[in-house]
Order: C-alpha cells, then sequence, then structure tokens
C-alpha cells in the first residue's frame, strides 16, 4: 500500500487507530524485496495523522508532512489496534 492509499484509508476511518509495518524496497530487477522498517500506529484526526513510531514517540502531522515524511515507504495490510481516539467513527 503506498501512502497516499494509506492517507485514504485512515481518512475513510477516521478515529480509529490501525498498526502498519513500513517497508523499503531493497535490490534491483528480480531480486527486489521489501525490508520492514518498523510498525508505526496512524490514526487519522481531521486534516491530520497522528503516528506513533516504533520508538513509542507521537506526532502529529499534517496530510503534506506525512507524505513528505513517509513517501519512501510501502506498508502492508493496516490491522485494527481497536483503539478509538474519539466519538466520530461510532456516529459517523
Amino acid at each position: 500500500m503506498l501512502p497516499a492509499d494509506l492517507l485514504a484509508f485512515l481518512s475513510a476511518r477516521g478515529g480509529r487507530e490501525f498498526a502498519v509495518i513500513a517497508c523499503t524496497r531493497q535490490g534491483r530487477g528480480k531480486k527486489t524485496r521489501l525490508h520492514e522498517v518498523g510498525i508505526y500506529r496512524l490514526t487519522a484526526r481531521g486534516e491530520e495523522v497522528q503516528a506513533t513510531g516504533p520508538s513509542g514517540q507521537t506526532r502529529l502531522l499534517t496530510r503534506a508532512t506525512f507524505q513528505e515524511v513517509f513517501g519512501g515507504y510501502e506498508f502492508r495490510e493496516p490491522q485494527a489496534t481497536g483503539v478509538l481516539t474519539d466519538l466520530g467513527p461510532l456516529f459517523g
């Protein structure tokens, strides 16, 4: 999943936290493989994305900043953590 696809996924499920594995491509041609960088916990909160990295540090990023920071990554399928940061998903 590319960063833009992940943003669309998160936006449609605002307020819910998802864990995703960030990956980078290594190698060339047939030897290309995805290297896992770490697990990030992401939540869309309005026009921003709350991101908690593998170190446990949490940042609030604009969508443009999210694209800058994570633009070189690919992501494995998001997994719901069961954490809700607001009640929006219950009433939306």
